[in-house]
């Protein structure tokens, strides 16, 4: 008869910032960082407020936790900061889009990550875009491919929401060059 050997034990690490167990919030972010993330702008369409108004507002946020989470169906997931104003907006509106932003493309991800930033309409001003079929929302020029999708789930998750969209549409642009990462708190291309 064979013995299992006992698990090797694992010295216990003391909270550090106020989390009950675990790791604290600076030793979560660094130890993140060092994974290499993609970099896309997620859009949307607010619409007009009433039928007689403007004709509703085009919304986008820099993410770099996005990914792939079914081929059949298609489904991609974003990562949404809880109260954000993309985590409002999609609460209403369902359908969004996503464009994976390219290596020269580093100027539009800094400029819809601002903190305290002037209004979406301003930012969106000097960028070559086109409107999705689909969607409604922005697709912006130049990006490696884009996709249209529509909300699937919504998942709370610690002070995050997990939006899992279905791809209703995909574009493959011809753009050069590769993709833009963050990697270390900046970011970066491949090469």
């Amino acid at each position: 008869m064979l013995k299992t050997p006992p698990a090797p034990s694992v010295p216990a690490v003391p909270p550090t910032s106020g989390h009950p167990e675990g790791v604290s919030n600076d030793e979560f972010r660094a130890a993140m960082s060092r994974l290499a993330a993609g970099v896309v702008l997620v859009t949307a369409h607010e619409p007009a407020l009433a039928p007689d108004g403007p004709s509703g507002e085009d919304v986008g946020m820099t993410a770099t936790a996005f990914m792939s989470v079914s081929l059949d169906p298609p489904l991609v997931l974003v990562s949404l900061r809880e109260g954000s104003r993309m985590d409002d907006l999609l609460a209403e509106q369902p359908l969004w889009a996503v464009s994976m932003l390219s290596e020269s493309q580093r100027h539009i991800a800094g400029r819809f990550a601002m903190k305290g930033r002037i209004s979406d309409r301003l930012l969106f001003e000097d960028i070559p875009y086109v409107r999705g079929e689909t969607s409604g929302a922005l697709l912006v020029g130049g990006a490696l491919a884009a996709l249209e999708c529509r909300t699937d789930q919504r998942v709370p998750a610690g002070d995050h929401t997990l939006v899992i969209g279905r791809v209703l549409a995909a574009r493959l642009p011809s753009a050069d060059g590769g993709p833009l990462l963050y990697f270390r708190g900046r970011y970066r291309h491949l090469g």
